[in-house]
């Protein structure tokens, strides 16, 4: 692929905030792949084409591939970094791997219109795989997490969310496509409540009314932000572009964390710094009131990268 024709990207990558969104994960039947392929293609297509359609709703969404199934999909080539999700325990503190073949991302700011994209979708796919898990997510006030805090501060702002998010000539084949990263988190929010708000913001970094993120000097080293606030050996930031939303029911809630980026390195890098923490121990204290449940590894390919694929 000529390196200075940009592939089309799925639209929901690097798309702004909705209110709401449903989260598909599908595991796919033995031996179907070459049904799959052409399948995966469309799905993707006909997501892009309702962007246009709902533009009044800010539709938009993506379709991206898990690490332990792309070589069965797609056998002849493979992203890069590409790799199964980094399961990581320490103490108390667990990160578990659980990994699926498919990830179908969709949000919207109506939620009748995600319910009826997410039948066609499970209709498209009938017969090639098995919904596994699903989850429906929401804007939670002024775009808090369900602890109070405003969620995604630090993420990057208009195209700067591209060069963040999107694979560019480093890996030519994948131009255009993302490393994705996908973790379900249950809040303990009747523990994460009886902390003094002072308290809470020092395990954040931030304050929580009006979200003013602590000098440098006055973050604890346990900090949320202090732990995931890393640089390269250059002195770059190392950036995410995160896509995350609350989810849940009185019964079971929390965050769907999902991170995009054109590598899988600085994902993987804040993790460890969350659960293991520096080289004195300092990991995130905020790990102390919430619990992965879930941790799934995808890649979401160009849309042009789909449809060669398919044919």
């Amino acid at each position: 692929m000529d390196s200075q024709v940009m592939p089309r990207e799925q639209l929901g990558v690097c798309a702004e905030g909705n209110l709401h969104s449903v989260y598909l994960m599908f595991n796919a039947e033995d031996g179907i792949e070459s049904q799959l392929r052409p399948c995966v293609a469309n799905v993707a297509q006909y997501i892009c084409e309702l962007s246009d359609q709902y533009t009044d709703s800010a539709f938009n969404g993506f379709v991206a591939i898990g690490a332990n199934y792309w070589d069965s999909l797609y056998p002849a080539k493979r992203p890069a970094q590409l790799r199964p999700f980094p399961a990581m325990n320490s103490d108390n503190r667990d990160a578990p791997a659980h990994e699926y073949d498919l990830f179908v991302h969709l949000r919207c700011d109506r939620f009748d219109i995600l319910h009826l994209v997410a039948n066609e979708v499970c209709q498209m796919f009938e017969g090639l795989v098995e919904l596994v898990d699903e989850e429906r997510g929401f804007q939670f006030m002024d775009n808090r997490d369900l602890t109070g805090f405003v969620d995604g501060t630090e993420n990057p702002k208009g195209r700067h969310r591209q060069d963040v998010a999107l694979v560019g000539d480093e890996d030519i084949s994948f131009k255009a496509g993302s490393y994705v990263h996908v973790q379900k988190f249950a809040h303990n929010l009747s523990k994460w409540n009886r902390l003094p708000q002072k308290k809470q913001e020092d395990i954040i970094g931030r304050t929580k009314i009006d979200n003013i993120e602590y000098a440098s000097d006055d973050k604890p080293l346990t900090s949320h932000i202090k732990r995931v606030n890393l640089k390269d050996e250059n002195g770059n930031s190392m950036e995410i572009l995160r896509q995350s939303m609350p989810y849940g029911s009185v019964k079971e809630q929390g965050l769907m964390f999902i991170s995009n980026c054109r590598n899988s390195v600085n994902f993987e890098k804040m993790l460890h710094s969350m659960i293991h923490g520096d080289a004195d121990g300092h990991h995130d204290h905020l790990m102390h009131f919430t619990q992965a449940l879930t941790g799934s590894s995808f890649f979401a390919p160009s849309l042009d990268f789909m449809n060669d694929a398919a044919n």
